[in-house]
């Protein structure tokens, strides 16, 4: 009996080249149906969830500082790059290579262009541009990594086409309960990462270039983890259980997995056991497995740990999970529980026993602020603390939830002690100092940069570089405020109203060193050596190509 017909697997998402270090390199993909996926004569089977087929392929055996291009192929059929692909061939670069390291970064990045209305008034995609720019460059000056710093998608912000499908969807499911505006749960998500990752020059930005992906509060709900009245809040509403298991389920599919160095896959009892399931039947859905990760996730957040670091030589990143671990007992505040917070500091003490020239923090809200508003938080806070469970503390709560007050320096404890390990490694207390400690941050839909200048006796130079939004825009009365934060007048003010409620000082001191910029944005760092250059271009209404705004030296000599 001849075998039934079956059409050709096909490539829905991806390539995505993620994690490299000198010798592998992982690329993920989503497809159709059940495959092989092979790049480079290495296999993987694919994985269901909820439905939707993944396949993270592990390519061992390569070269330090060399150039491989590679092709996808399912089932032994070619489906990348395609056959009329006015772009380079795609590639995987290992670190190791002559030259400056060149790392480019950004966060907030609302769905792509082709599936934003021009009612919406936002201006052309950064990272759209930017990924243009990248292939009229020689390779030599490609960016060896891109870092993505949170809100890769808006659950709770959708495109009208987007909200046009869900509604649809809806409509066929009796009892469905969830905000109209809103993504529901695990399919829902995927059609946010559809209309982001689906346009064609950022989709092959990320097939050639190495990137790195943490969450923030857009990924799940604006203000996501702001404070436990805000989460006590959140837990009644009938529709929350399903948004947060299926963002963080989504999330783990199409980010976290990719974050994970080949040692580290093989340690991770959830993708070992998704392994066992798709060896015996692809088809077998591991969406159950994953909510139930997810639940504990939420619920216990020690049981996962988000973040992770990132090798390239003598440039090292430490992505902080700023979101998901917080402890958020009023009297306890705490942006990472204790046991992560001493990953952290071990993880950096462990980059400088290594001679690492660069120390890079990424976190997706900013550490140093515009002293204005680092001041306004410290304010709430103590008020939050001083005065939890009666009147003054219930509208302090509500300043906070409504002025989004939850940085880094909403969580003094946290702040105080990012602070302190920053300043050991600067000051060469565990060792010979890195040329700079740098802090990569998104979220408040400007850039700027500041610098760390008291305590003194610092050795290594540390900055703060904030660089958002990727594709968004900032309202008139954000910007306002911004330029406002970073004055003379409001941080002298705003000093007065901190130690008016006897808000604990900082012994910390930055000045700004640039900024603030508006518009669509997207930074670079050039590492060279104990060299190293803040590189930014911006996109504003009209403008069809990036514009660099500023180069500014971040190392000493």
């Amino acid at each position: 009996m001849p075998a039934p017909d079956r059409s050709a697997p096909a490539l829905l998402l991806g390539p995505l080249l993620r994690h490299v270090d000198p010798v592998s390199a992982t690329v993920w993909v989503e497809t159709d149906g059940p495959c092989e996926v092979d790049v480079l004569g290495r296999t993987a089977r694919t994985f269901c969830v909820g439905g939707h087929h993944y396949a993270l392929v592990v390519v061992e055996g390569l070269e330090p500082g060399s150039t491989t291009p590679y092709e996808v192929r399912l089932d032994g059929v070619r489906v990348w790059p395609p056959e009329d692909s006015p772009f380079p061939a795609s590639r995987i670069r290992t670190p190791g290579g002559p030259g400056a390291f060149r790392l480019a970064f950004g966060s907030c990045r609302y769905a792509s262009p082709e599936t934003v209305e021009a009612s919406a008034g936002i201006p052309p995609d950064a990272l759209d541009l930017y990924a243009a720019q990248v292939t009229a460059l020689p390779e030599d000056r490609w960016p060896d990594a891109l870092v993505l710093l949170g809100d890769q998608v808006y659950a709770d912000e959708l495109t009208t086409h987007t909200r046009s499908l869900l509604h649809r969807r809806r409509d066929e499911r009796a009892g469905h309960r969830s905000p109209d505006d809103q993504v529901a749960d695990f399919e829902e998500y995927t059609r946010l990462y559809y209309e982001s990752w689906q346009d064609p020059q950022v989709r092959w930005l990320l097939s050639t270039i190495p990137s790195s992906m943490i969450f923030d509060d857009h990924e799940m709900i604006d203000d996501w983890n702001t404070s436990a009245a805000w989460r006590a809040r959140m837990t009644q509403e009938p529709w929350w259980s399903g948004r947060i298991t299926g963002g963080l389920v989504s999330y783990w599919v199409y980010q976290h997995l990719g974050n994970l160095s080949p040692q580290e896959l093989a340690e991770n009892k959830t993708w070992q056991a998704i392994l066992g399931m798709s060896a015996d039947d692809p088809t077998r859905d591991a969406e159950p497995m994953l909510r139930e990760m997810a639940e504990l996730a939420d619920a216990e957040p020690a049981t996962i740990r988000w973040s992770f670091v990132r090798h390239w030589g003598d440039v090292r990143l430490i992505m902080v999970d700023s979101r998901a671990g917080r402890v958020l007992e009023e009297q306890h505040r705490r942006m990472l529980d204790e046991d992560e917070f001493a990953w952290v500091e071990a993880a950096m003490r462990r980059a400088v026993d290594e001679g690492v020239e660069h120390l890079i923090i990424g976190t997706s809200l900013p550490w140093l602020l515009p002293h204005a508003i680092h001041n306004l938080e410290r304010w709430n806070e103590t008020l939050n603390v001083r005065h939890h469970g009666r009147w003054r503390g219930r509208i302090a709560e509500a300043v906070r939830q409504a002025a989004d007050l939850e940085h880094w320096a909403a969580f003094g404890h946290s702040f105080e002690r990012l602070g302190a390990a920053l300043t050991a490694v600067a000051q060469g207390a565990h060792g010979r100092a890195p040329a700079t400690a740098l802090v990569l941050s998104g979220d408040v839909h400007h850039a700027y940069s500041a610098e760390l200048v008291r305590p003194s006796g610092l050795q290594a130079r540390v900055h703060q570089l904030t660089v958002s939004p990727l594709h968004n825009q900032a309202p008139h009365p954000i910007r306002v405020g911004f330029r406002i934060g970073w004055s003379g007048r409001a941080r002298r003010w705003t000093e007065r109203l901190a130690r008016w409620v006897r808000a604990e000082p900082t012994g910390l001191a930055w000045d700004k060193q640039a900024g603030p910029f508006f518009g669509n944005q997207i930074g670079e760092l050039v590492l060279d050596g104990r060299q190293a250059r803040f590189l930014l271009s911006v996109s504003e209404k009209g403008d069809r190509h990036l514009r660099q705004v500023l180069d500014e030296p971040l190392s000493a000599g």
